[in-house]
């Protein structure tokens, strides 16, 4: 009930009034039946925005900080997320990573949309990096199309770190459903999976424009930083 109200009633109105979204494609996304919604991610915002402008209820998954945050600040995240239907994902990996991706199994099982950001974090400049498999196994797992969808525009809208956003016109870009049936029962094949994962990405930096780059973001975030050279 909270996710209908925060979309139509409290916070989508005047979301749609002040970032006027422009769209492209939407039409790709099914009206019913299972579907997973597979994003680049430049901006925290790119949560809000996918809900707001995709008529069906999305879940998606997010790193646990957001919903352990102190103070204010961390109460209305929370409160943002649980009535949105995120649900946590320990980052550290295992059986918490694991537990998440069941989890949106389940949403797909039932013939709900699931939406994942295969990079597994935001990308530290803008561009598009190396996906985890985690995408594929949810669609080689549930049988559910894939469908694309690109933000083209919210880390100038939102940029990391950035708690108020700018103002401007949010601009969001979906591609056709993406079918894998033809790896039916091969869910687990590693190699499957890799390539599974890299038709995705290749789809959404078309979509984007954005460099792809064969490296993780996380693990380009967590490179120590480049000492200068000496003189």
């Amino acid at each position: 009930m909270l996710y209908w109200l925060l979309k139509y009633i409290i916070l989508g109105p005047l979301l749609r009034l002040v970032f006027r979204p422009q769209v492209e494609g939407l039409a790709h996304v099914p009206a019913t039946g299972p579907v997973i919604l597979a994003s680049n991610h430049l901006s925290f915002s790119d949560s809000i925005f996918t809900p707001l402008i995709v008529k069906r209820k999305v879940t998606f998954i997010a790193k646990a900080e957001y919903f352990t945050g102190k103070g204010v600040k961390g109460w209305l995240t929370k409160l943002f997320f649980v009535g949105s239907g995120t649900i946590p994902v320990d980052r550290s990996g295992g059986r918490a990573a694991r537990a998440a991706l069941d989890t949106q199994l389940e949403v797909l099982r039932a013939g709900g949309v699931a939406g994942i950001y295969p990079e597994g974090t935001r990308s530290p400049d803008g561009r598009l990096y190396r996906g985890k498999t985690g995408v594929a196994r949810l669609a080689l797992a549930s049988g559910a199309p894939v469908v694309p969808m690109a933000m083209l525009n919210s880390d100038a809208i939102q940029p990391t770190g950035q708690i108020i956003p700018n103002l401007g016109r949010i601009r969001i870009r979906f591609g056709p459903p993406l079918d894998f049936s033809r790896y039916a029962g091969l869910v687990g094949d590693r190699f499957v999976e890799r390539a599974v994962t890299d038709e995705i990405m290749y789809e959404l930096m078309e979509l984007s424009g954005r460099e792809y780059v064969d490296t993780y973001a996380q693990k380009v975030k967590s490179a120590p930083p480049r000492q200068p050279l000496p003189a």
